[in-house]
């Protein structure tokens, strides 16, 4: 079944969220290359898609796990929640209608 995960950053999580950046990376390719991932990407601060300064607001995975506990094991031990980016995690199971 397909999860939503849904990350919001901490303040001032930029530093952070670059850092930890490569490891965040390199689990979503691993999910692509086993054909799991639907999508991935984060939230700008503001309305761009190179935010500067102003970093993000937070990340959307959606992928292909087992189970929810699957999931929410999965998003635990992303870098970016490790590495203090993200302040909350909400894992929600998700119906793909489109496209």
């Amino acid at each position: 079944m397909l999860y939503a995960i849904i990350a919001t950053d901490v303040a001032n999580s930029l530093d952070n969220r670059l850092a930890a950046r490569p490891a965040h990376l390199a689990r979503l390719e691993q999910l692509k290359t086993e054909g799991r991932l639907i999508l991935a990407g984060p939230h700008p601060a503001v309305d761009s898609n190179d935010p500067g300064a102003a970093g993000f607001t937070g990340s959307l995975v959606v992928a292909e796990f087992d189970s929810l506990a699957a999931a929410e094991s999965w998003a635990a031990a992303d870098p970016y929640r490790t590495a203090g980016v993200y302040g909350e995690v909400q894992v929600k199971p998700f119906k793909l209608v489109l496209p």
